[in-house]
């Protein structure tokens, strides 16, 4: 059922998958594009979650699940443990599963026969009864759990009452993409000697951008050369709920504030070589996001991984990843605030290179190629178990 070196270990990931736009299709793509070319395993293959869309996924999809169809869950159970694979990865976020709170899945894993491994995208301080039971009821069942910021240890442990022994704490990946230095990208894209500062991802109204926007009327008050740029197309599912109203709201800001030579929108999904450009012409890249509880944030770790200066409001993920020097934190809901922050940056290039050197170091750390490994080592640590484990004593 799935690729044929017998010595090598099958792993599948159960997630979104490409081409359906979400975040988390891109980093299981990610992570597996790592593991095609890691020893000791065979090509690992997707079961693809879907919702009510038609995707034409490559032949790495085994299977697909419609979200909301119970049976689907319990048919892929029954097709892995008839199959080769030696450990299935659950990628979890709440919204990707079907039932109240995606409680779905639980078929699927109370069925499952083989380990697996669940990588929790989201980890909520307060769930309500419901996400809580299924974490709690996800992780007893795994052979290991993964979460992306320390933050969240503390709260797997006293929360969900998830041994400290089996969690394991690996950063969020970032791709490595060879680019242009940063002066050359300015001048191939039309921005010249420009100070730019940027945010990238899908556009919702949690991703504060209205109080970015406010910010620069002061900011170009002292620094007229500087830009926002707003890279991405709205959220899948916001366009489909409310279409272009965030948009809408914020492209009205930018008339009424005057800032239509200071602010772009760049409507369209970026390709992983454009999201790499557009942080890499970057001199200041910001995340004023208004949910203070969100642990993990895909955009700020690859604003990391390539060394940028950051400006964030304070949620979890951010006072984490920018500790010790490496951006600045703005309050929320506080666009003075975020102005005094980029002002600060734009008025002082030494503070600004001081920064970028401290972020990089950490950045360095988190690209797909190291995070892999960690991966590979604790998924070939369980299987080795498992193997053990099912041996019979005669």
């Amino acid at each position: 059922m799935l690729n044929h070196d017998s010595n090598n270990r099958n792993i599948v990931f159960l997630s979104t998958s490409l081409p359906r736009e979400c975040g988390i299709a891109t980093f299981t793509q990610d992570l597996l594009d790592q593991f095609t070319g890691l020893q000791g395993f065979n090509t690992p293959r997707v079961i693809a979650m879907n919702n009510n869309e038609t995707y034409q996924y490559s032949d790495q999809v085994m299977r697909e699940i419609n979200q909301d169809k119970l049976s689907d869950y319990i048919e892929a159970a029954d097709e892995l443990n008839k199959s080769d694979a030696h450990l299935l990865v659950i990628q979890h976020e709440f919204g990707i599963y079907g039932g109240e709170s995606g409680e779905y899945l639980l078929s699927l894993i109370e069925r499952l026969e083989l380990p697996y491994v669940a990588i929790f995208h989201t980890v909520l301080r307060e769930p309500t009864a419901k996400q809580h039971l299924i974490i709690s009821r996800i992780a007893k069942g795994s052979v290991k759990v993964v979460t992306m910021a320390q933050s969240t240890l503390h709260d797997l442990t006293s929360i969900y009452n998830i041994e400290d022994s089996k969690i394991a704490c690996i950063h969020h990946g970032v791709p490595y993409v060879k680019t242009a230095p940063r002066a050359e990208l300015k001048v191939q894209y039309g921005f010249g000697e420009r100070k730019i500062l940027s945010t990238f991802g899908f556009l919702s109204p949690g991703k504060g951008i209205e109080y970015a926007i406010q910010a620069m009327r002061g900011v170009v008050k002292r620094h007229p050369d500087a830009l926002y740029i707003i890279w991405g197309k709205t959220h899948p599912v916001v366009k489909l709920e409310t279409g272009e109203v965030y948009r809408q709201k914020l492209t009205d800001l930018v008339s009424e504030f005057g800032l239509s030579d200071n602010v772009l929108f760049v409507d369209k999904l970026l390709t992983q070589e454009e999201v790499i450009e557009s942080l890499v012409m970057s001199d200041i890249y910001l995340t004023p996001y208004l949910g203070k509880d969100q642990a993990v944030s895909g955009t700020l770790a690859y604003g990391v991984g390539y060394g940028r200066v950051i400006v964030s409001t304070p949620y979890r993920y951010a006072e984490e990843m920018l500790a010790e020097g490496r951006g600045l934190l703005a309050k929320f809901r506080d666009s003075a605030s975020l102005e005094d922050c980029i002002l600060e940056l734009l008025d002082d290039p030494a503070k600004v290179e001081a920064m970028e050197k401290r972020t990089r170091e950490l950045g360095q750390t988190m690209m797909w190629n190291e995070v892999a490994k960690s991966y590979a080592a604790i998924f070939q640590e369980k299987i080795s178990q498992s193997k053990l484990a099912d041996r019979s004593v005669i």
